[in-house]
């Protein structure tokens, strides 16, 4: 039913009104009346459905609202009564009014409580651990076994308390060590006691005596007593293996052998103790090898009869505790070496103010463990893939003796150092201490590297890389540094006393000692030193010992890639480079093992001994230059060789030399004849060749383009020549050249070669006249032009003189220039 329009308000009056003037508009649009008063009545509808709806949903909301408003209040007053009812419990329990007092003291009840629970627990695990020992002693005499599992378990006990202590804060540490004290005084007891019964059996069995004895009923005897103090010892073994992975720890030594041993170290005490014949200070070779002849006489003892029982310990034992029962010798080895190690400790303060004996027990000490590495095989921890480092190593690094014992080394060395270069004869020449072939050092050269060699002996046992590194520098290279400091300045004062104001002051007798073949001997000293000591550095660096310190040298530099920690002892990578080789301070950037090849430990050292061997080389080479040039200087003075006539046709080999040139041979003969014997066959001919070369060059300068030639003149120099080389190759012997000495003077030769072509030869007919062209055809051909030259001294076999020099030689002729 449509609502009146009397009954709407003013606003909704003038929607309708303007919804009608929208609708209606004109006349035409009261056709549709009936139709737009449908639609208004179905949207009437609707709406009125939607109002029944919205009204129905707001009177469940309220009802909702009203239900959550009373459930809320119930609650509320729940809760008022329950805190109510703590209130009056809190009040009755605590006797307080204050709730937050009255919970205080409630917790302080419940911590008694607690309290109470763990006293309990403490009590019940004391119980516990009484009971353990109580059932172990009664047992030890009937039943061992049962004894042994007690106190397993008793031992379980006290390993699961140390191992909660840091959880609790170490809450309980008397309980810890009440039970741990419980637990050692009964394996004291049970040890005790199998040690009681494995003595009564060795008794029985004459051990250790060379009649030992050991039927069947004792073997049985001592393998049930040796197996029940290894069960024994296998908690301890456990918590041995937990201390070790946290700190170098000493293998332990097992029950039945510190039994078997304890004997031997009574025998070892009395014979190396207090003021027995046998306990020397001299001798500690005397103490070492009384334990090795220990090893000999019951080693093969303990392989035959204690390793069965090992092979079957090993199966029942986990994993961890295998390593210890995989040798029967090396468990005996580690059984001996406590009384060796007590033996060291007292002995070493004793000989640490006496630098002989200090030096020869670390050398004997060292051998021992070679031998016990080497003929026993010893390995504490077989599945550790380091070495028996040995005793030398506990007493050198752990003990801290290294220090003292290096300066000991050092002092030696630099002793005996000094006594081998203040020998008369060190500095002497030694012909017979090489190969004849090579180069020959000084006497101390030699001794020196044999000083060297011996100390490398003395190190090379030590397992420790920085000790080896630290005697290695500061013992051998700063050996090769004093002697190579003493060759330099040999050849120092060597320049001084050759220099213009040495020879002033020495005068004409001290100028003999520098001169001739006696200058050149003491250069050849610092030569022949300079290279013997220099090749012996390259061998050295090939050897094992220093290959691998170099490797495991590289291998710390990378590692030390931030530089931050130093790589041997308190040296850093530059001190060590600064001593061995500059490769080492790159080695941070090397990536592989094979790029440590480029360089060795004594690249440092050996490169000041090659600039040495240069140095004093090229003075050798510049000095008998020198000499050679002196002795020439009369024989460059000749000017009679356009004048000189002779045989027409003479060979060069039939004439005599000239009497100018005798002091130049003479020069030439004795020093080439002590240089071949002073130096090897490549330094020798290195020298000859450039003494040759600036020969030549003087001759060429001096003798063939300063003077006009005859025929006979030209001749004569090419016979000179001929003589000079040939006592140059007499003297080198079979050092010479496969040429000989001739073929170095390529050009002087070549230059002889036009100055002596002959003058009366007949120009040739016919091109194909195979005739040495004549000087007057060279001539025309050697002066036409450039091209025309090169072809005739390609005839005649010239090879290097340019078409300028030739012309320059070929005008000394006379017959050419005039």
């Amino acid at each position: 039913m449509a609502t009146p329009v009397s009954t709407l308000s003013t606003d909704e009056r003038v929607r309708v009104e303007d919804y009608l003037n929208d609708k209606i508009q004109t006349s035409t649009d009261f056709e549709s009346l009936e139709s737009l008063l449908s639609n208004l009545r179905a949207q009437h509808e609707l709406q009125r459905k939607q109002l029944a709806e919205a009204q129905e949903a707001l009177s469940n909301a309220i009802k909702s609202s009203n239900d959550h408003v009373e459930s809320t209040r119930k609650r509320a007053e729940a809760f008022k009564e329950q805190q109510a009812d703590i209130d009056r419990r809190l009040k009755a329990l605590t006797g307080s009014d204050a709730s937050d007092e009255a919970a205080k003291r409630f917790e302080a009840g419940i911590r008694k409580l607690r309290s109470l629970e763990l006293s309990r627990s403490y009590i019940t695990l004391l119980k516990d651990a009484e009971e353990l020992s109580k059932q172990a002693q009664q047992s030890l005499r009937s039943e061992p076994r049962s004894a042994i599992t007690s106190y397993s378990q008793l031992w379980n006990i006290v390993e699961r308390l140390n191992e909660a202590q840091p959880i609790a804060e170490g809450a309980s540490p008397h309980l810890v060590d009440y039970v741990g004290q419980l637990a050692l005084k009964l394996r004291t007891e049970l040890k005790e006691e199998f040690t009681t019964r494995l003595l009564a059996t060795l008794e029985q069995m004459k051990w250790p005596s060379k009649g030992l004895e050991l039927p069947d009923t004792l073997r049985s005897q001592w393998t049930e007593n040796v197996e029940l103090l290894l069960d024994l010892q296998i908690p301890a073994l456990n918590s041995h293996e937990s201390a070790s992975k946290q700190q170098n720890v000493q293998p332990p030594v097992l029950f039945p052998l510190e039994v078997m041993v304890h004997p031997l170290e009574l025998r070892f005490k009395y014979h190396f103790s207090g003021d027995k014949p046998t306990n020397r200070l001299d001798k500690p070779e005397y103490f070492l090898a009384h334990i090795t002849d220990l090893l000999n006489n019951f080693g093969g003892f303990f392989t035959s009869f204690l390793q069965p029982i090992f092979e079957k310990k090993s199966q029942t034992v986990g994993h961890q505790l295998r390593w210890h029962f995989l040798s029967a010798s090396d468990a005996y080895i580690t059984a001996l070496l406590p009384m060796l190690r007590h033996k060291i400790t007292t002995y070493l303060p004793q000989i640490s103010t006496h630098p002989q004996l200090l030096s020869h027990f670390v050398h004997e000490v060292m051998n021992f463990d070679h031998d016990i590495r080497e003929t026993w095989n010893y390995m504490p921890d077989p599945y550790s893939q380091e070495e028996w480092r040995g005793l030398a190593w506990e007493t050198l690094s752990k003990e801290g003796w290294f220090d003292r014992w290096l300066q000991v080394e050092k002092d030696f060395a630099l002793a005996r150092y000094k006594e081998i270069v203040d020998t008369p004869d060190s500095g002497n020449i030694d012909y017979e201490g090489v190969d004849s072939s090579a180069t020959k050092p000084t006497r101390a050269a030699i001794r020196v590297n044999d000083l060297l060699e011996t100390i490398t002996e003395r190190y090379q046992p030590l397992s420790s890389f920085s000790q080896k590194l630290r005697f290695l520098i500061d013992i051998q290279i700063t050996v090769f540094d004093q002697f190579h400091e003493r060759l330099h300045s040999a050849l120092e004062a060597y320049l001084a006393m050759t220099s213009t104001i040495g020879r002033t002051v020495q005068g004409s007798d001290g100028q003999a000692s520098v001169e001739g073949v006696a200058g050149l001997e003491r250069l050849c000293r610092v030569f022949g030193s300079a290279e013997y000591l220099e090749k012996k550095m390259e061998d050295w660096s090939n050897e094992v010992i220093f290959v691998e310190l170099w490797y495991e040298l590289q291998e710390r530099v990378r590692q030390n890639k931030d530089g931050g920690r130093n790589v041997a002892g308190s040296m850093s990578v530059a001190e060590v480079a600064s001593h061995t080789s500059p490769a080492v301070s790159n080695g941070q950037a090397i990536g592989s093992r094979d790029d440590t090849s480029e360089g060795a430990l004594f690249d440092e050292t050996a490169s000041a001994y090659r600039r040495l061997r240069l140095r004093s080389e090229s003075i050798i080479t510049s000095t008998l230059t020198s000499n050679v040039r002196t002795a020439l200087k009369s024989y460059s003075r000749i000017s009679t060789w356009a004048t000189i006539s002779g045989a027409p046709g003479a060979a060069t080999g039939s004439l005599p030399p000239s009497a100018d040139l005798a002091p130049a041979m003479r020069t030439l003969s004795t020093a080439v004849t002590f240089l071949s014997r002073a130096l090897g066959v490549p330094p020798l001919r290195r020298i000859v060749r450039q003494v040759l070369l600036s020969t030549q060059t003087y001759l060429w300068g001096n003798v063939l383009l300063r003077n006009s030639f005859s025929s006979s003149g030209a001749l004569q120099l090419a016979s000179d020549l001929d003589h000079l080389c040939s006592v140059v190759d007499l003297a080198l012997g079979s050092a010479a050249p496969a040429g000989g000495s001739k073929g170095i003077l390529q050009k002087l030769n070549e230059g002889l070669l036009i100055l002596n072509l002959d003058g009366h030869a007949e120009e040739p007919n016919d091109p194909e006249n195979n005739r040495a062209p004549g000087l007057w055809e060279v001539e025309k051909r050697l002066f036409k032009d450039n091209e025309s030259a090169r072809e005739v001294l390609a005839d005649l076999g010239v090879e290097t003189l340019t078409e300028a020099e030739a012309r320059s030689v070929l005008e000394k002729r006379i017959e050419i220039g005039s």
